[in-house]
Order: C-alpha cells, then sequence, then structure tokens
C-alpha cells in the first residue's frame, strides 16, 4: 500500500494511491488508521510533499554497502557507522535542493532506502524490528563533500536545509530482498546497486539505532548508499528511484 502526503485545495491531507487516483483518509495513518473519507482524488490534481517529517530526527548510517565503503576509502565499518541529519533538512519530491555556495563548492547526491519509524522504539531486539516499521521511502543523503572532508565529522555537510529530500510515497509492504536504488543525474544512469548489498541489514539498524536513542514515530532511517555517488550542479535534475516506491525527483539551484 502506498501511502501518499499531499495537498490539495490549500490543506494537508493524506491518502492511498490507488492507480491514477489518491483515496484521501481521515488522518496521518500513522496515529489514525487507514479509515477513509470516501473521496477520490486525481492524482494529477494533487502535489505530493515529503511522505512524513521525522518527529525528531532523521538516522543515518554510512559506508553501509561493500562497494560504497570501498569508493570512499578504507574498511567496511564492522559496526553500523551512525550519524543524524535535521528535521529541518527535510523537504519533498519536486522541492529544490539548495547548494549553499557561500560555503561549499561540492554537493553530492546519495540515492537511499529509508525506513519509516510507525511506533516509539527504544531498545528494539532484532528479531521484533518489523513490529515498528511503518514502511519504506526513497531518500537523497544530500552532502557538501568538501565539508565532510573539511570538518572530519559529517553534521554540517550532511545538514543544510533541503539536504535530505525524501518520497514521493511511503511503501508500507516492500520486499526489501529484491528491492533496487538507481540514481540518474539529467537522465544518465549514476548508481545502480541491489539493497541486498547492505552490510548491516534494516533489522540490524532498527536495533542498533533504538539502543541509542529513542526513535519516534516519523523518524527516518537512511540506510546507506551503493557506489557511484558523485557530484551535481545548478539546473541538474537528480532522480532516485527504488522499484516499488517511486521516483523521487528535484532540481538543484544555487544559494
Amino acid at each position: 500500500m502506498k501511502i501518499a502526503r499531499f495537498s490539495h485545495q490549500d490543506a494537508l491531507r493524506y491518502g492511498i494511491v490507488d492507480d491514477d487516483h489518491v483515496v484521501v483518509l481521515e488522518g496521518d495513518p500513522m496515529f489514525a488508521g487507514f479509515d477513509t473519507t470516501g473521496e477520490r482524488i486525481p492524482l494529477s490534481d494533487v502535489t505530493l510533499l515529503a511522505p512524513v517529517i521525522p518527529r525528531s530526527k532523521v538516522v543515518c548510517i554510512g559506508k553501509n554497502y561493500h562497494d560504497h565503503a570501498a569508493e570512499m576509502g578504507g574498511e567496511a565499518p564492522a559496526e553500523p557507522l551512525m550519524f543524524l541529519k535535521p528535521n529541518t533538512s527535510v523537504i519533498g519530491p519536486n522541492d529544490v535542493i539548495v547548494r549553499p555556495t557561500a560555503l561549499s563548492s561540492q554537493t553530492d547526491y546519495e540515492g537511499e532506502l529509508a525506513v519509516v519509524i510507525g511506533r516509539i522504539a527504544k531498545n528494539v531486539p532484532v528479531e521484533r524490528a518489523g513490529e515498528y516499521i511503518f514502511g519504506y521511502t526513497v531518500a537523497n543523503d544530500v552532502t557538501a563533500r568538501d565539508l565532510q572532508r573539511s570538518d572530519g565529522q559529517w553534521s554540517r555537510a550532511k545538514g543544510f536545509d533541503t539536504f535530505c529530500p525524501v518520497g514521493p510515497v511511503i511503501e508500507t509492504d516492500l520486499d526489501v530482498s529484491s528491492a533496487t536504488i538507481v540514481t540518474r543525474v539529467n537522465g544518465e544512469v549514476r548508481q545502480d546497486g541491489p539493497v541486498s548489498d547492505m552490510i548491516h541489514d534494516i533489522p540490524t539498524l532498527v536495533a542498533y539505532a533504538s539502543a541509542v536513542f529513542t526513535l519516534l514515530p516519523g523518524d527516518l532511517i537512511l540506510t546507506g548508499t551503493p557506489a557511484g555517488i558523485g557530484s551535481f550542479g545548478a539546473g541538474d535534475v537528480v532522480e532516485v528511484e527504488i522499484g516499488g516506491i517511486g521516483v523521487l525527483r528535484n532540481t538543484a539551484r544555487d544559494a
């Protein structure tokens, strides 16, 4: 089931995507369930928004694909390499990524599968991780690569406003084992890798993160990126596609 967060006639609403229509829900399904209002709105008449705005944080995992760890240099981490993005970095499909050119000269894309947390999670056992997952969406872990290198830690490089596009929808029933991440810049494929190549799998990531801090409904876990990261500039269109979820598309401009 694909869940959309959208605007229509100046109202923010939630719905279930059904072919070329949205079946309108009574409220946020994470809290209000899946009762519908009976309305069906053509998908072409709505504006899709970020399908979720994390209540507290975006948890990110670095170097979680063997080939990406190799292209970044060094060995793959024995434990998940975890960092945070602020929720103010989140934007939705078709929103603009703003390159902070006064501070950085290299902005990179990183296409990723994102886990959407559905209930309060603390010290979750690996075998029960699925009980805390609401669904999955597409993310782009935008990075000021030069700042990542110069700072030695990643908060500034990863945390600028607009540096966490997510969308277009949440898929509640994704076959992760067969999912593939494809990233394109202006239509040219830059990344193409199976999610199954993750070093640390999704249940492990949920357990690992929840052992450190409480995860709240709507929080995101970005699970890492395959090899092929690279830069984009003003006017470029960056697309991240995961089969079964959809295409997250954003255009870039300079600040």
